[in-house]
């Protein structure tokens, strides 16, 4: 039984198709957009956690809520260009992108505790945080794995 091409060694007649990858990581970037607005939205509206603003905000909050869309959109479109160069450069490169991004998250979902905002607001920022990492992760190393070329 032969192994996926991403779990061995590239041979050196495989290629990584840019064409691919980048359009799967800006597809990847909306999701984690989404994926930030909709936990915000979750826990300011529904759980009633004055997450990124004072409850005053309304759902929405405020500039802080526009910032972690942004921010993780962009950390979307930074983790697919560390994919490509891992898929250009590693071998086995999505066990070294997935330990990356496992890590990553990890980091971003402590973070919160080490501030003085309440707790339920730091549980809240660390679990929006959290669902952004899995989405990026499991997203990127599905388009990654189809991104490379043999032959």
């Amino acid at each position: 039984m032969s192994m996926p091409v991403m779990e061995r060694n590239r041979p050196s007649d495989s290629s990584v198709d840019a064409a691919v990858l980048w359009p799967g990581g800006i597809a990847t970037a909306v999701v984690a957009a989404l994926v930030a607005l909709l936990g915000v939205l979750a826990f300011r509206w529904l759980f009633n956690v004055p997450i990124l603003a004072p409850q005053s905000a309304g759902a929405y909050g405020g500039a802080h809520t526009t910032e972690i869309v942004f921010g993780a959109a962009g950390t979307a479109l930074i983790a697919t260009g560390l994919l490509h160069l891992l898929l250009l450069t590693t071998p086995r490169p999505l066990v070294f992108f997935g330990w990356i991004i496992s890590l990553a998250t990890l980091v971003a979902l402590v973070f919160p505790f080490s501030t003085t905002a309440p707790l339920s607001q730091k549980f809240a920022t660390a679990t929006v945080n959290l669902f952004i990492g899995i989405a990026i992760g499991s997203l990127l190393i599905a388009v990654g794995g189809r991104s490379v070329r043999s032959g």
